[in-house]
């Protein structure tokens, strides 16, 4: 795959560039926080151009994506939005997709940066089935509304989109409201060791009626027993300094270790927050210190049974 290509909505009037691996898209188009209101009021939109987008098609395709996934595949209708992950052998996330299936092919988007690595693999467990991955990120843009579907449209016609979805909303206000709802990215709020019950994917990810994938049973044994190694939780930062943690900043507890900073980003609401990752046996009440800022905690996922526990909205 090439690099990133540059949204067309940056050139919408305000539109502020974002940085690292959402640089390819707008951060804001001039008040975040006003934009922040606009989502949380169910207008606008968010361009997520930046992601990946993997098509696979092939009469075989959601049965081979129901052997080799966390995910129930098997007889998904067609314009049902899905979110599979696929484990290493010992249960830890190695790759994650959301996507949608039209009845001849399913379109799935990853981060930015990581379908070179999940097609490789998909290439890999083609061998007899009527499968072809490819990838269509030239070709096709995701899209959120705040209804909380996404939408792929063709990548020319993004302009088009959006005069007729605006206002168009930045990312820093998607990822403020993500954030709040304790959702994580993969690979920004995980690590190479997060196994799915850390993080709160388990119901939604992970199908725990379906049968044998490659890494269940490390998820299964979690689930029925609970007490996951670690938790996700979203962390209320000291809002005095003008700035936020650097991602992938040590969690301390005193001068002990306990942890890692994700994602972060500026609440209306809420001030300055971020999603972090904790030792299970850390006290939900125990103030936090992360790139030198005071940090409380708030459960996202419960270190006892690993489910999901914050309201979603």
């Amino acid at each position: 795959m090439t690099g990133p290509t540059l949204s067309p909505l940056l050139s919408l009037p305000g539109a502020v560039a974002g940085n690292g691996v959402d640089a390819p898209v707008a951060a804001h188009y001039g008040s975040f926080n006003t934009e922040q209101r606009t989502l949380e009021s169910g207008e606008g939109f968010v361009d997520l151009s930046h992601h990946d987008v993997v098509r696979i098609s092939g009469p075989d395709r959601l049965d081979w994506l129901h052997n080799l996934t966390t995910q129930f595949f098997t007889g998904l209708p067609p314009g049902v939005w899905t979110q599979a992950l696929i484990l290493s052998p010992t249960g830890h996330v190695e790759h994650e997709l959301r996507g949608v299936d039209d009845g001849e092919s399913f379109t799935a988007f990853t981060e930015p940066g990581a379908s070179g690595p999940l097609l490789g693999f998909l290439e890999r467990m083609v061998f007899m089935t009527r499968v072809e991955v490819t990838d269509v990120s030239a070709d096709i843009a995701v899209t959120w509304r705040p209804d909380g579907t996404y939408h792929l449209v063709p990548r020319g016609q993004l302009e088009i989109f959006a005069e007729a979805a605006g206002p168009a909303c930045g990312l820093w206000a998607f990822e403020a409201l993500r954030i709040a709802r304790g959702e994580p990215r993969f690979g920004l709020d995980t690590d190479h060791r997060t196994i799915p019950n850390e993080v709160g994917w388990v119901g939604t990810a992970v199908h725990l009626d379906k049968g044998c994938y490659r890494g269940q049973e490390t998820v299964a044994r979690v689930h029925t027993l609970g007490r996951p190694p670690r938790r996700l939780v979203l962390l209320h930062l000291d809002g005095s300094e003008n700035r936020l943690p650097v991602r992938e900043s040590e969690l301390l507890l005193g001068d002990k270790p306990v942890g890692f900073v994700g994602t972060s980003a500026r609440h209306h609401e809420l001030g300055p927050i971020a999603l972090g990752l904790v030792k299970r046996n850390v006290d939900l009440d125990a103030t936090l210190t992360t790139d030198s800022m005071p940090a409380a905690q708030e459960m996202v996922v419960d270190p006892e049974i690993g489910l999901h526990v914050r309201s979603r909205r």
